[in-house]
């Protein structure tokens, strides 16, 4: 069985190499149910969300809202201090899912300037504390971190250690500084410095968009799994088309089922946020339509529509023709 038919364990839980990785205000619920039609198995991470907003998640709070079918998910939080740990974690565990992840690799101005995301790799002392907290908050269901290459200054190796040392079961690296947000080309030898020190599994997060990206950074990092961000934005079939190329199949993805996803995603952005799914939904259109006659028009035009039921009819319109 070759590298990519096997699977990444993490924990008690074992997942195919290409995951689904977080992206703010991408990823979300409506997203990663479409990535299901395509992809059953592979793990899915959830946005981030702060541990103190999950604490004081309401009924009808997004925070925790998500069907089943999306798992298997890996939840992701941000945390600066213990406070709130204990009863994110509660409320995380009754909702059900399957692995925890801290984030400590956001580079966002808000986030660090909380002390929270990148910032705590900066702060060992604080990081042990929180990575220790959540550890016992959550000793059954397998817990990961995700980091950078570090925050001003490198010490991914370092900071591997010490999760290692506090009982993280996986470890996702950015092989980028904080200062270097997604500029750049990402430092993929540390990533393979940061295998060799520890034991756990290490995931690769950034650069990774096709298959021919993925065996490049297999063969310069060894690394166990392929977290696909910005490569996933609104291609809900990117994690079956790696694997497909990764055994040697082409998978090709027409601009009919594009068309079709499309209006299928602006269903479910309506049914989840009601009417500003269409706004969010906005971000995603220049995706879906690409390649066909009047593409370019047809996008200037339904990102200025302000109408859900417009954006739909146009949509359906366009695709009808090239069904027949």
């Amino acid at each position: 069985m070759s590298f990519w038919q096997e699977q990444i364990k993490i924990g008690n839980r074992s997942f195919p190499r290409f995951i689904g990785g977080p992206l703010d205000g991408i990823t979300d619920s409506p997203f990663r149910q479409l990535v299901r039609d395509f992809s059953k198995d592979e793990l899915l991470y959830t946005e981030m969300r702060h541990v103190a907003c999950v604490a004081n998640d309401k009924v009808g709070d997004k925070a925790l809202r998500f069907e089943q079918f999306e798992r298997p998910l890996n939840y992701q939080i941000a945390a600066n201090k213990l406070e709130c740990i204990e009863k994110a974690c509660e409320k995380i565990l009754e909702r059900g899912v399957d692995l925890l992840d801290l984030n400590v690799g956001c580079p966002a101005k808000n986030v660090v300037g909380s002390g929270s995301g990148s910032a705590l790799m900066a702060d060992l002392p604080r990081l042990e504390f929180v990575v220790r907290r959540i550890r016992a908050c959550v000793p059954n269901i397998p817990f990961t971190v995700k980091i950078r290459a570090g925050f001003k200054e490198q010490n991914a190796i370092e900071v591997a250690k010490l999760l290692q040392d506090c009982g993280v079961d996986a470890i996702a690296v950015h092989p980028r500084l904080q200062t270097q947000k997604f500029d750049g080309r990402p430092d993929y030898p540390l990533v393979a410095q940061v295998k060799k020190a520890v034991s756990v599994p290490i995931i690769v997060s950034g650069g990774v968009v096709n298959w021919a990206t993925a065996k490049m950074v297999y063969e310069q990092t060894g690394a166990d799994g392929y977290l696909i961000g910005r490569g996933i934005w609104s291609k809900p079939w990117k994690l079956h088309e790696l694997y497909e190329n990764s055994q040697g199949r082409p998978y090709v993805v027409s601009n009919e089922l594009m068309l079709q996803y499309a209006i299928k995603h602006l269903d479910l952005m309506i049914a989840y946020y009601g009417v500003r799914g269409l706004y969010a939904f906005r971000k995603h259109l220049p995706f879906y339509i690409r390649g066909g006659q009047g593409a370019s028009l047809l996008r200037q035009d339904l990102v200025l529509s302000e109408c859900h039921d417009e954006v739909k009819k146009k949509l359906i319109d366009y695709l009808e023709p090239k069904s027949a």
